[in-house]
C-alpha cells in the first residue's frame, strides 16, 4: 500500500465572521491511500487556532502516518490520539480504500437519494445588514432552523435582529440557534442568556470560553434557555476524562465536530456517554471540503438523529470539490446526477 498526503487551501466566496476573528482561507490536508488500482481519500480538517492538534509537528505527523501506513488503520489511529484531524483522515482514507467507489463510504438512502438529512442554516457574523440579508435568504430558500454566530459585534444589535425574525415567525416557524464561540465573560453570561431567552431560542453554543468546569457547570444548572457544548469538547481524549466533564457540567446538548475530537471512533464515544446521560447531541461539520463533508454526512446519517444537524457548509467555497452534496429546502441531499471532481 502507497499513502500519500498534500496540502489545500480552500478559499472563502466571502470573508465569514466568527467571535474569533473573519476567516479569507481555509488550511485542509489529504492522505490518499493506493492499493490494487484502488484509491482511498481522507480529508484532514485542521481548524487553526482550534484544532488541538494545530501543532508545529502537524505536517511531520502527516509524513509519518504515510511512512508506516502498512501498520494499519487501527494502529495508526490509536497512535494518534492527539491528533484528532489525522484520525479521520485516516479513517475515512482506509473506508473509501474499503468502498465500491472511493465517495461511497457508508452506502443508505441518503446515498441513493431517497432520503435526506434536515441541517441548520449558518449566518455569519457581519454587520447588521449582513446579517439581515443571510436571514432572509436562507429563510427563502427553505430552512426552518437557522443558526447565527454572534458576539462580535454589539449585543444589542444581536438581539434586535433576534426580535425581528420573531416578530415575523414563531417558535413552529423558525428554530432559532446562537453560537457565541466562547464570546460571554462567565459574570455576563447568565444575564446575556436571560435576554436571549425573550426570543425563544432552541441553544446557545459556548456561551463562555471551554475549560471553566464550575461556570460553566453553574451556568447549564441555572440556564433560561440550553446550552450546548461544542469547543468544550476539544482536547478531551480519555473516555473516563469524557465522562467526567458530562457528569460535572451537565450540558443539554453536545456538538460533534469528527475533525475535532478523533474522527467517527472518538465521536461515537461522546455520543454513547451523552446518551447514557439524557444529554442531546448533534453532528457538525468544520469547514472540511466536500470530501470530508461527505464522509461526514453519510456517517451521520446512519446514526438516525432526527435534529437538524450542522452540515451545510459546502458552498461556502470558490475552489470546492464538484460533488453530489446539495441542499435543497432546508435540507442536505445526495443528488446522484452530479458528479464528483476530485483534483488537488
Amino acid at each position: 500500500m502507497k499513502a500519500t498526503y498534500h496540502k489545500y487551501i480552500l478559499n472563502f466566496k466571502r470573508p465569514s465572521g466568527t467571535s474569533r476573528g473573519v476567516m479569507t482561507t481555509k488550511e485542509t490536508w489529504f492522505i490518499i491511500l493506493e492499493e490494487n488500482g484502488k484509491r482511498g481519500i481522507g480529508e484532514c480538517g485542521i481548524l487553526r487556532g482550534l484544532s488541538i492538534d494545530d501543532r508545529p509537528d502537524y505536517q511531520e505527523r502527516l509524513k509519518w502516518v504515510c511512512e508506516n501506513i502498512n501498520l494499519g488503520k487501527e494502529n495508526l489511529v490509536s497512535e494518534l490520539v492527539e491528533f484528532p484531524s489525522i484520525q479521520f483522515g485516516l479513517e475515512t482514507a482506509f473506508k473509501s480504500l474499503e468502498s465500491a467507489d472511493e465517495f461511497t463510504l457508508f452506502p443508505s438512502a441518503f446515498t441513493k437519494g431517497f432520503d435526506s438529512i434536515p441541517i441548520n442554516g449558518l449566518v455569519w457574523m457581519g454587520d447588521e445588514s449582513f446579517m439581515r440579508q443571510q436571514i432572509k435568504d436562507k429563510i427563502a430558500s427553505g430552512f426552518d432552523c437557522i443558526k447565527l454566530k454572534i458576539g462580535a459585534i454589539d449585543f444589542q444589535t444581536e438581539l434586535n435582529i433576534l426580535k425581528s425574525i420573531r416578530k415575523e415567525f414563531s417558535v413552529s416557524d423558525i428554530e432559532l440557534r446562537v453560537d457565541a464561540n466562547g464570546a460571554f465573560s462567565k459574570d455576563e453570561a447568565l444575564e446575556k442568556l436571560k435576554r436571549l431567552s425573550e426570543y425563544k431560542i432552541h441553544s446557545i453554543e459556548q456561551p463562555i470560553k471551554p475549560k471553566q468546569f464550575e461556570a460553566m457547570a453553574k451556568l447549564c444548572e441555572v440556564t433560561p434557555l440550553p446550552i450546548a457544548l461544542d469547543e468544550e469538547l476539544i482536547g478531551v481524549f480519555a473516555k473516563e476524562d469524557k465522562n467526567d466533564l458530562l457528569q460535572t457540567i451537565k450540558p443539554q446538548y453536545i456538538i460533534l465536530k469528527p475533525s475535532l475530537v478523533g474522527g467517527f471512533g472518538g465521536s461515537k464515544q461522546w455520543v454513547n456517554l451523552a446518551e447514557q446521560l439524557n444529554i442531546k447531541w448533534w453532528i457538525t461539520s468544520a469547514l472540511e471540503s466536500n470530501v470530508g463533508l461527505n464522509a461526514i454526512s453519510q456517517w451521520t446519517y446512519t446514526l438516525k438523529n432526527s435534529l437538524p444537524q450542522g452540515l451545510g457548509t459546502g458552498s461556502l467555497f470558490t475552489n470546492n470539490f464538484d460533488s453530489p452534496l446539495t441542499v435543497k429546502n432546508g435540507t442536505l441531499q445526495y443528488d446522484n446526477q452530479q458528479p464528483w471532481n476530485f483534483n488537488l
